[in-house]
């Protein structure tokens, strides 16, 4: 049967091998047909998977935040006719904080079957290495970027996990790291832990878990680097 792959990308530079099981190899060396966030840097990702593939010879549809819903269909054409199709995200694990999550909707819509391949997700690896809640927690994607939304959110976040007993993770766009630091350090409680997982899987992976008393002793400098954090009230 005609299968979607949901296939993870590494989530920074380093060696397929470490962060790759060798079926993902196996399962890119053979599907012709792809769905991905941006097509360069799908390239980038196959090579880097397979080095012989011959890129050219392959089919891409980009699924991203300005794809209209009536183009979702066309992108399992090739399922119709026989053909396994490979979702790839920009990193990590696609489906997961990622728009192939509708593509993957339609496709169980459809009666496709679906198979995810194991790889790297920053939400996982950050929360096993934190300390923080494992059994609740809950993954909230981007805070507001508007000061006043963004505080009132951060003091939201943390009466939620306090009343939940729940870990709270979110990210930020890599140049508003900074930033978003000096909020949590301004607006969340003293004894409020936070952990801050920055280059996961990469030679410069830095994970620590401080209160925020402890990190307004000094922070590490994540200023466009790919980060996650975490936050846990009691």
């Amino acid at each position: 049967m005609a299968t979607l792959f949901l296939i993870p990308t590494p989530l920074g530079e380093t060696a397929r091998d470490r962060v790759l099981p060798a079926e993902i190899m196996q399962v890119v060396s053979r599907i012709k047909y792809y769905v991905v966030e941006n097509i360069r840097t799908a390239r980038r990702h196959l090579r880097i998977m397979v080095p012989e593939i011959v890129i050219d010879d392959l089919d891409f549809k980009e699924l991203n935040e300005h794809t209209q819903p009536m183009e979702l269909d066309l992108m399992l054409e090739p399922l119709k006719r026989g053909f396994d199709v490979g979702i790839l995200s920009e990193a990590g694990c696609p489906g997961v904080a990622d728009p192939g999550a509708d593509l993957v909707k339609l496709a169980h819509e459809k009666a496709f079957q679906v198979r995810p391949l194991v790889g790297p997700s920053s939400i996982l690896l950050s929360l096993m290495a934190s300390g923080m809640n494992g059994q609740n927690f809950a993954f909230i994607g981007y805070l507001p970027v508007k000061p006043t939304e963004r505080a009132n959110s951060i003091r939201d976040i943390e009466r939620t996990s306090s009343r939940d007993k729940q870990t709270q993770i979110f990210i930020e766009a890599p140049y508003r790291n900074t930033k978003l630091l000096e909020d949590l350090l301004t607006f969340c409680n003293s004894q409020t832990r936070l952990c801050i997982a920055v280059d996961l899987t990469m030679d410069s992976e830095y994970v620590v878990t401080k209160t925020i008393a402890g990190w307004k002793k000094g922070v590490p400098e994540i200023n466009k680097r790919p980060a996650i954090f975490l936050l846990q009230s009691s």
